[in-house]
C-alpha cells in the first residue's frame, strides 16, 4: 500500500556522489533501501579513479529505482549538478556517501511534509553528528537574517529541494571548492522554506580535516560578501568560529562542551 501511496504523491530523487569509497557507498545504499517508502529513483554519480564501485553496481542485484553514471567529473559541484540534471523527481535530496538516514521513515516524513505544504520549495531538518567528540543532534530553522553566520546549523545534508528551484536560482558553483552549499543557500534565501523538526541524517565527518574546515569558514565569508558586500559582522563571526573550533579541539574545550550537552539533556 505504501508503494502505491508514494507514486501518487511527490516523487523524490536521491542523489549520491562517490569517489573510491565503496564501503561507505554501500552504507548509504542500505539506508536508502531500508526506507518505508522507496525513492522515485536513487542516482549514484561515481567519479572514482578505479572500477570498484562500477563493478559492484553492475554485478550485484540493485533495486529498480537505483541508477548510476560512472565517469570523471570536475569536482563535488560538478558531480552534484550531474545528478540534479539527471533526476526526474520533483524533489531532490543530496545524500553523500557514508551519510545515512537517521530512521527508516525519513523519506515518508519529507514527502508528507511537502504534501501538507505544497507552497514549500525547500526544507531542512536536524542532523546527528559529532561535536567535541560527542554525538549530538543539532538543527535550527533557516533565517536569512543569520546568513552572515555561515551554514550555522542549517546542514546541507538535511536539505530537500524542489528541482524547479535549481532552474530559478542556479545549481552548484563549480568555481567554489568547499563552500558550494553555502553559496547555494545564499541564493535560496528568497524561496519559500519549511523546517522539519526531526532528525533526518546521521552525518559522517571522518573526511573533514582541520584545513578544510578553516578554509570553509574563510570561503563562507567571501561568498557572503560577494552577494551582500563587505561585512564586519561576518568577519567577526568568522573569527569567533575559528576560536571555538580550536577550543573544541582542546581537552578543556571538550570538557566544557560535555558539561553543556549534559545540561541540555
Amino acid at each position: 500500500m505504501k508503494w502505491a501511496y508514494f507514486y501518487h504523491m511527490e516523487q523524490l530523487s536521491v542523489i549520491t556522489i562517490s569517489f573510491n569509497n565503496l564501503k561507505e557507498l554501500q552504507q548509504t545504499c542500505n539506508s536508502v533501501d531500508s526506507q518505508t517508502i522507496p525513492p522515485h529513483e536513487h542516482y549514484i554519480v561515481d567519479g572514482s579513479s578505479n572500477n570498484e564501485i562500477s563493478d559492484w553496481l553492475n554485478n550485484s542485484p540493485q533495486p529498480v529505482y537505483r541508477k548510476w553514471i560512472c565517469e570523471k567529473d570536475k569536482g563535488i559541484s560538478d558531480a552534484f549538478n550531474k545528478g540534479i540534471n539527471l533526476a526526474s523527481g520533483s524533489i531532490i535530496h543530496l545524500l553523500n556517501s557514508a551519510d545515512v538516514y537517521y530512521s527508516n521513515s525519513v523519506i515518508e516524513k519529507v514527502v508528507d511534509y511537502f504534501k501538507l505544504h505544497p507552497e514549500t520549495q525547500w526544507t531542512s531538518g536536524n542532523i546527528y553528528l559529532k561535536r567535541g567528540g560527542i554525538w549530538v543532534n543539532i538543527g535550527v530553522p533557516f533565517d536569512p537574517k543569520q546568513l552572515y553566520k555561515g551554514m550555522r546549523a542549517v546542514s546541507h545534508p538535511t536539505w530537500f529541494v524542489r528541482k524547479e528551484v535549481y532552474a530559478r536560482v542556479g545549481q552548484f558553483s563549480v568555481g567554489i571548492k568547499i563552500a558550494m552549499d553555502y553559496d547555494l543557500m545564499c541564493r535560496l534565501k528568497g524561496e519559500p522554506y519549511g523546517y522539519i523538526n526531526e532528525t533526518l541524517i546521521k552525518f559522517d565527518d571522518s573526511g573533514v580535516s582541520t584545513h578544510q574546515y578553516l578554509n570553509s569558514i574563510k570561503e563562507n565569508t567571501q561568498v557572503y560578501e560577494s552577494y551582500f558586500g563587505y561585512s564586519i559582522t561576518a568577519r567577526i563571526w568568522q573569527f569567533r568560529l575559528r576560536l571555538l573550533y580550536y577550543l573544541l579541539k582542546s581537552s578543556f574545550g571538550k570538557f566544557l562542551y560535555a558539561i553543556k550537552v549534559n545540561n541540555l539533556k
